[in-house]
C-alpha cells in the first residue's frame, strides 16, 4: 500500500513539472516528463492525453495515434478521447479509421456536438451530399442558440447551418421543376397545404403549431386562417362594416373608455411586451372583457352589440366572451406571441386599416380589407404591425371552435366555474 501512495505521489510532483514546463514555454521538458509519468503508470490517462496532444500538434501522428488508441482501448468512456482519435485519422487520411472513431463517439453520447461536426464534415469530404446535409442539420440541432456557444464552435456550427440551407435551397428548386406539371394536372384545386408542407420540409417556411399559454384542448385542427365558408353568420356584420365605422368614430371623439392593451404591473417580468406595456401605442375600446359586458361601453355601440350577438362566443366565467375595438397607432408593431387557449378562435373585422398595415399567422401574412373579416387560430404564433401614419382599428372578438360540440362547449364552461371556485379569483386565469 505504501508503494501505491509513493508512486501515486511521485506521479503528482511529476505532473506539477509539467505544468511548470509548460507555463515557462519548456516544451523541451515535456515528452521525458511524460515518458517518466508512464514508465510509473503506462495507462495514466491524463498523461496519455498530454502527450497525444503534444505529438499531434509537432506532426507526429504515428505517436499521437498510440497514445489517443491506448486511451480508448483503457477507458473509452469519454466522447472527447474518440474524437482526438478520429482526428488523427483524418489527418492520417484513414477515412474508415476515422469514420468508425466517430461512430464510437457518438455511441458513447449520440449529441456530442464536435463528433457531429466531425461526421457530416467526413460525408462532405466524401461527396455524400444527401447523408451531409442530414448530419449538419442534426449539428445545427444540438448546437442550440449561437450566442450559448463557445467562440471555437460557432464556425462550424455556422458551417453547419449554410450547408444545410444550400442544400435545401438546391432541395426546393429540384421539387418545384419536378412537381410543376403535377401542379398542371390539379389546375383549379386548392394544393395550398400541400404546398406549406413541401415548403417546410425544404426551409422555405417554419412549422408553426398551436401553444397555448395556458389551457391546450387536444385533436382541434390547428388551422392558421380558418375558412371563411364556415361561418355564414359574418355575411351580416361585414356587411354591417360602413356603420360600425361610424359608431366606432363617435366613441373615437368622446375620447373615454380606451385602455392600453397590455397592462402589466411593474413587479411583473414583461418579456417581449416591455415596449407596449401600458402603452397607448395599442390600446383597445372593450365591449366585453375577462367575460364581463363593460356597460358603458357597450351602450355607445348598440348595432355593434347587436351584431355580436349572432356570433356563437364562447362562455366561460371570468375570460370571456371578449370583444373590442382594437387601435394600433403610427408605426407600431404587435410582437410575435400566442394566446391562451385554443378552445376559441379569434374574429378580426377590418374597420379602419391604412395603407402599410400587415397580420402575419404562422406562415401566412394578409392584409386587412374593410368588409373582409377573418376567423384564425390565435395560439398558433402571430403578429401585427402598422407601418402607415394613420391609425388602424380592427373589431375583435372571439368565438368557440367549430370543432367542439355543445357537450364540450358545455364541459368547458363548467371547468372555468371550477377553476373559479379553487382560487377564490374570478381573475386569476384567462382562458
Amino acid at each position: 500500500m505504501q508503494t501505491d501512495i509513493a508512486r501515486q505521489e511521485e506521479i503528482a510532483r511529476l505532473e506539477g513539472e509539467v505544468s511548470g514546463a509548460a507555463q515557462a514555454g519548456r516544451n523541451d521538458l515535456l515528452l521525458p516528463l511524460f515518458t517518466r509519468i508512464l514508465g510509473i503508470d503506462p495507462n495514466h490517462l491524463a498523461t496519455l492525453t498530454a502527450l497525444g496532444k503534444y505529438a499531434f500538434r509537432n506532426g507526429d501522428l504515428g505517436s499521437a495515434l498510440t497514445a489517443f488508441k491506448r486511451i480508448v482501448d483503457v477507458d473509452g468512456r469519454d466522447p472527447q478521447q474518440w474524437v482526438n482519435l478520429a482526428l488523427v485519422h483524418r489527418s492520417r487520411k484513414d477515412e474508415t479509421a476515422e469514420a468508425a472513431a466517430i461512430t464510437s463517439a457518438l455511441t458513447t453520447d449520440p449529441s456530442d456536438l464536435l463528433a457531429l461536426v466531425l461526421r457530416a464534415n467526413l460525408l462532405e469530404r466524401q461527396g455524400k451530399m444527401h447523408r451531409a446535409a442530414g448530419a449538419y442539420a442534426a449539428v445545427a440541432t444540438v448546437a442550440g442558440p449561437l450566442e450559448r456557444l463557445h467562440s471555437d464552435l460557432r464556425p462550424a456550427v455556422l458551417q453547419a447551418i449554410g450547408f444545410k440551407e444550400n442544400y435545401d435551397l438546391k432541395f426546393g428548386a429540384f421539387l418545384d421543376d419536378y412537381l410543376s406539371g403535377e401542379y398542371k394536372q390539379h389546375n383549379g384545386e386548392n394544393l395550398k397545404r400541400f404546398a406549406d408542407a413541401v415548403d417546410i420540409m425544404v426551409g422555405r417556411k417554419r412549422r408553426f403549431d398551436a401553444q397555448p399559454a395556458i389551457f391546450y384542448y387536444p385533436n382541434l385542427p390547428q388551422i392558421e386562417f380558418f375558412d371563411r365558408a364556415i361561418f355564414p353568420w359574418l355575411d351580416q356584420i361585414e356587411a354591417a362594416t360602413d356603420a360600425i365605422r361610424e359608431e366606432f368614430l363617435n366613441v373615437l371623439q368622446l375620447e373615454e373608455g380606451f385602455a392600453p392593451y397590455i397592462t402589466y404591473p411593474a413587479d411583473a417580468p414583461v418579456n417581449q411586451w416591455a415596449e407596449l406595456n401600458n402603452s397607448p401605442q395599442w390600446s383597445a375600446f372593450h365591449l366585453y372583457k375577462d367575460g364581463s359586458l363593460l356597460q358603458d361601453n357597450a351602450a355607445k355601440c348598440p348595432l355593434t352589440m347587436s351584431l355580436l350577438a349572432q356570433a356563437p362566443q364562447p362562455i366561460q366565467a371570468g375570460r370571456t366572451p371578449a370583444a373590442m375595438f382594437s387601435l394600433l397607432k403610427p408605426k407600431t408593431r404587435i410582437p410575435p406571441h400566442t394566446g391562451v387557449s385554443n378552445v376559441r378562435l379569434v374574429t378580426h373585422v377590418p374597420v379602419i386599416i391604412p395603407p402599410g398595415c400587415g397580420f402575419r399567422v404562422g406562415n401566412d401574412v394578409r392584409e386587412w380589407i374593410p368588409g373582409k373579416a377573418w376567423v384564425f387560430d390565435d395560439t398558433i404564433n402571430h403578429e401585427a404591425w402598422n407601418d402607415s401614419d394613420k391609425l388602424r382599428v380592427v373589431l375583435i372578438f372571439d368565438i368557440w371552435h367549430p370543432h367542439l360540440s355543445e357537450a364540450e362547449r358545455a364541459m368547458i364552461t363548467a371547468l372555468a366555474i371550477a377553476m373559479n371556485q379553487f382560487s377564490a379569483d374570478s381573475t386569476g386565469f384567462e382562458l
